[in-house]
């Protein structure tokens, strides 16, 4: 068989598993992207970018190693570690690149992984980067967590690696038992914040940073996104100052890539005081997000363990999901399906944020039951 006919097979089998997937551009109330604070397109953010446009131009146009460091990116650094409770922060192009390389850079001959079941692709992808010997625990399931740990060798070394916020199930970790067996087995911890940056801690700094929590001393890595509650791009990974000067010198994805637009980074450093004082619209998006969850609970509809701002409605069947999500769209609700591989259930994921009204929510439980 040749490429061209191995794929051409290999796409209709997706298409007839109904998991063909095709670009499609936003229309319609935004109930599925990731800007949780609506800064996307504030006025602040576009003044913020042009700003960073007239001081530095448009690209770096080489690595941070070679010449595309600029003065701005310490800043937002810099800044950005006083905001999360961090000694340090190193500064990438975005997340993905971040959680691919990351395991790579710190690994040893001996390390072992314990990596939630759920954990993002990315993360799955930097732990076959790594080629560690790699132990994945039922989701949130710390008992079977601490079980593969007592039977990891005393010599090795253990990163556990989880998100806090789940991006397809909004469930959230147990940050305070992913700690304690981190003291307990003395591993490497290793959180990712994208999903709970803006939206939850103190000042929104994420939910490592919460009453009973050092993040300093307790975690050793913390992965943050400009991606999503900032409504930019890049991605900040916490940590130590000489965890820093170790990933400065051994993280293949940021050492030999080029270096974000320096405008990006004005942008998201004048953000951060912008974010920091939103509780208006924190408290909002928990106020309709409780809301539009007890609505599904109470025409039976399972929304998993969702606690958070994403919501997923699990419907298991791919058609029947697709096919709800193009009614939704066709009626101005931008809600989409998520279909296995992604997750191993089908469902409606549907992200509450800050620009989305309590009317927007009454609407759509009155459409939803209109169209099932």
């Amino acid at each position: 068989m040749s490429f061209s006919e191995r794929i051409f097979q290999k796409l209709n089998d997706i298409k007839n598993a109904n998991r063909f997937r095709f670009l499609k551009e936003p229309s319609g109330i935004d109930f599925c992207s990731n800007d949780y604070l609506g800064l996307a397109k504030s006025k602040d953010t576009i003044n913020f970018l042009k700003e960073g446009i007239t001081i530095y131009g448009g690209g770096s146009t080489a690595s941070r190693l070679i010449r595309g460091h600029r003065e701005i990116f310490s800043t937002l650094e810099e800044n950005f570690s006083n905001w999360v409770n961090s000694e340090s922060t190193l500064f990438l192009a975005n997340g993905f690149m971040a959680n691919i390389g990351l395991l790579d850079a710190i690994k040893d001959k001996s390390t072992k992984i314990f990596c939630d079941r759920l954990n993002h692709a990315s993360i799955l992808d930097g732990i076959r980067l790594s080629n560690c010997d790699t132990r994945y625990f039922k989701h949130l399931d710390m008992n079977h967590l601490e079980d593969l740990l007592k039977k990891s060798s005393l010599d090795d070394e253990k990163i556990i690696i989880s998100e806090t916020i789940f991006s397809m199930d909004g469930d959230t970790a147990n940050i305070e038992e992913l700690i304690r067996l981190k003291k307990t087995y003395n591993c490497i911890l290793i959180l990712d914040e994208a999903h709970a940056l803006g939206v939850y801690g103190r000042g929104g700094a994420g939910l490592s940073n919460k009453d009973g929590i050092d993040p300093y001393s307790d975690i050793d890595f913390r992965i943050f996104t400009g991606g999503k509650s900032f409504g930019l791009e890049g991605a900040f990974i916490s940590c130590s100052q000489i965890n820093k000067d170790f990933l400065i010198n051994t993280l293949r994805s940021f050492i030999f890539t080029t270096a974000p637009l320096p405008a990006i980074a004005h942008a998201l450093n004048k953000l951060i005081p912008v974010i920091r004082n939103m509780n208006i619209e924190r408290e909002l998006i928990y106020k309709l997000s409780d809301k539009l969850r007890l609505f599904f609970k109470e025409n039976n509809y399972s929304t998993g363990n969702s606690s958070t701002h994403i919501i997923p409605v699990i419907l298991n069947d791919e058609l029947i999901t697709m096919n709800l999500a193009s009614k939704l769209q066709a009626n101005g609700y931008d809600i989409r399906g998520i279909r296995p591989p992604t997750v191993k259930e089908s469902r409606l994921r549907i992200n509450v944020s800050a620009h989305i009204k309590e009317t927007h929510i009454d609407s759509l439980c009155s459409k939803f039951l209109e169209l099932v």
